[in-house]
């Protein structure tokens, strides 16, 4: 049975440039739905499967009530959201396998709204004039695979006739790839790792394994914890090791890699075994050092140049005491088992004795805070190691492998 791709698009504008796509994937063997998010009108270069006034009650308001206002903005917010309601139950009625879309700014917006509504594993691909820039805000969390379209998308030229074909072939190979099962449907459970801290969660990673779990590692970037704690909060996770919580530090000091200030949030809230530890709490992360903020420079702080793209800054006592009282409060609001460990000798590997950012002053500020204020009930371990120690990991292994067992009363 070939695979059936969704196409998603202003039909009122983009006519011609989604006929032409069209066809490139009948030729590919896929079958195609069409859904059209364009409030002045529609295309009779093809048939369309479901309009724009559809899309347009989806997300809460009349075709004709956007035409009459004339709003650009409202109409692509309201077609965003409607698109991404539609899109999300014609999968869930089985009707495509995959999804394709392109446009400028208006059109990206829409799109990849309606994609951000599917689960990861859906292949997701939008042509978009925007592809060079920062993507990051179209992606979010999920698996969207943005392609240059290297012209406009105004027209079919010797440049887009190429592009689009292209695009007609990725996602009707992506729609049609066999995905071969695992030996086995394992437990889940989800880790945060960066370079700092590689070696502990290789440690756990392994000796989880050998337990019986499979372990996702995400690194701590920003997007990875978003998409840890997306997972979590869909709960496509058992359990979560968060050996590296620094996004906070940037969240708190204006990082670039903060994951914003839902981290540490969707495991409690869904009632997940997760184990918190402070990995790599002792640093801030910037780009290059001419891009950290004058506030910062101007004071007597710790920089490292971990490369020449990345500046870490060591974070002080007072912001180890507040990030100690935000750790405990999210830990608080936890509705599942949930437990602290600290590592004495050092949060990160350049946190370990005698290293550049080796303070113990500022780390214990934040244990001292995270035990004044933690619940009762919610345990605080400390193992007198640095975090990359094996002896670290292996009480990290077993302090998450208890808290599974209280979650499933065993």
């Amino acid at each position: 049975m070939p695979s059936r791709i969704l196409l998603l698009g202003t039909f009122d504008t983009k006519g011609a440039e989604y006929a032409f796509l069209r066809e490139r994937i009948v030729d590919a063997g896929c079958d195609v739905m069409t859904v059209n998010v364009g409030i002045d009108g529609s295309t009779d270069l093809f048939p369309i499967d479901v309009e724009a006034d559809g899309i347009a009650q989806a997300g809460g308001d009349s075709l004709a009530t956007l035409r009459r206002d004339r709003d650009r903005g409202r109409a692509i917010a309201v077609m965003s959201a409607g698109a991404a309601v539609a899109v999300r139950r014609l999968f869930e009625a089985g009707r495509f396998d995959g999804i394709i879309g392109m446009g400028g700014s208006g059109g990206t917006g829409i799109v990849t709204a309606a994609m951000r509504s599917l689960p990861i594993g859906v292949p997701k691909l939008c042509v978009s004039t925007l592809a060079a820039g920062d993507v990051s805000p179209f992606v979010g969390t999920k698996d969207i695979v943005i392609m240059p379209s290297i012209v406009d998308v105004a027209g079919i030229n010797r440049i887009s006739r190429t592009i689009l074909s292209r695009a007609a072939g990725a996602i009707c190979g992506m729609a049609g790839a066999a995905i071969p099962a695992a030996a086995s449907e394992r437990r889940l459970i989800a880790a945060s790792m960066f370079g700092n801290t590689t070696r502990c969660v290789d440690a756990c990673r392994a000796a989880l394994d050998a337990a019986g779990y499979e372990v996702l590692v995400f690194h701590a970037t920003g997007t990875g914890g978003r998409v840890l704690e997306s997972l979590a909060d869909e709960q496509l996770v058992d359990a979560v090791l968060d050996i590296t919580t620094t996004e906070w530090a940037d969240e708190l000091c204006g990082g670039v890699l903060t994951a914003g200030p839902d981290r540490l949030s969707a495991p409690g809230r869904r009632g997940l075994p997760h184990l918190i530890v402070p990995g790599c709490i002792d640093m801030c992360n910037f780009g290059p050092l001419s891009t950290v903020p004058p506030k910062f420079r101007d004071g007597n702080r710790n920089f490292y140049e971990w490369t020449p793209e990345i500046t870490l800054m060591r974070t002080t006592v007072e912001e180890n005491r507040q990030l100690g009282g935000i750790f405990a409060a999210k830990a608080n609001a936890a509705t599942g088992p949930v437990a602290f460990l600290f590592p004495l000798k050092g949060v990160s590997m350049l946190d370990a004795d005698g290293d550049r950012f080796c303070d113990r002053e500022a780390d214990r500020a934040f244990f001292d805070a995270v035990k004044a204020s933690v619940r009762s009930d919610i345990p605080v371990v400390e193992v007198d190691a640095s975090i990359n120690d094996p002896a670290f990991a292996a009480k990290a292994v077993e302090l998450m492998l208890e808290l599974i067992r209280q979650s499933s009363g065993s």
